[in-house]
C-alpha cells in the first residue's frame, strides 16, 4: 500500500521579517511541476474567476531573463507581476525577482524547491522581502495557499 501524499497546501507568513514559506506535496514529477512553475503553462492553472485569473506568461527561463504574467481580476481590473531570474536549477529550484502591480507594488524574492518524494514532489515556496508591508506579506500568504492548491489540482487532472 502505497502512502497518501499531503497535498493540503500550507502557507506561514513571518510579517516581522516580512517572509513567506509555503508547502505542499504534488502527485507529480519534479520535472513536470518545474514546467508548470516556468512556462506558458501557467495561464492554464494560475486563477480562478472568483479571484483572479492570468491571461498571459511570458518569459525567458535562465539567469537574468524576464519573465512576466499578466491577467484579470475578479472585478476586471489588469493586473501585471513580473521579475527577473536569479537562479534556474531545473528541476530542482528556481529563484526570482516578483514585482506586483498592485497595492503600491514593491519588489520581492521568490524561491521555489522542489524535492522528489515517494509518489511526486514536495514543492517548498519561499517569498521575501515585504517588510514592512505586513498586509502584502499576510496577503500574499493567503494567495500562496491558494496557488499551491491550484496546481496541485491542475497537475492531477493533467495526469
Amino acid at each position: 500500500m502505497t502512502q497518501a501524499l499531503e497535498s493540503r497546501p500550507r502557507a506561514m507568513a513571518d510579517l516581522a521579517r516580512g517572509s513567506i514559506l509555503a508547502s505542499v506535496e504534488i502527485a507529480a514529477a519534479p520535472e513536470r511541476v518545474f514546467r508548470a512553475l516556468s512556462s506558458e503553462e501557467i495561464v492554464r492553472w494560475w486563477g480562478s474567476s472568483e479571484t483572479y485569473r492570468t491571461t498571459r506568461w511570458t518569459g525567458e527561463v535562465r539567469v537574468g531573463g524576464a519573465w512576466r504574467a499578466e491577467g484579470t481580476g475578479a472585478n476586471g481590473e489588469p493586473f501585471r507581476v513580473e521579475g527577473t531570474y536569479l537562479e534556474v536549477d531545473p528541476p530542482r529550484r528556481l529563484v526570482q525577482t516578483w514585482r506586483y502591480s498592485w497595492g503600491g507594488g514593491g519588489e520581492t524574492t521568490l524561491s521555489y524547491e522542489l524535492e522528489p518524494i515517494a509518489g511526486g514532489t514536495r514543492l517548498r515556496v519561499r517569498h521575501e522581502g515585504f517588510a514592512p508591508h505586513s498586509e502584502a506579506c499576510s496577503g500574499h500568504a493567503t494567495g500562496w495557499e491558494r496557488v499551491l492548491g491550484w496546481l496541485t489540482e491542475y497537475l492531477a487532472s493533467a495526469t
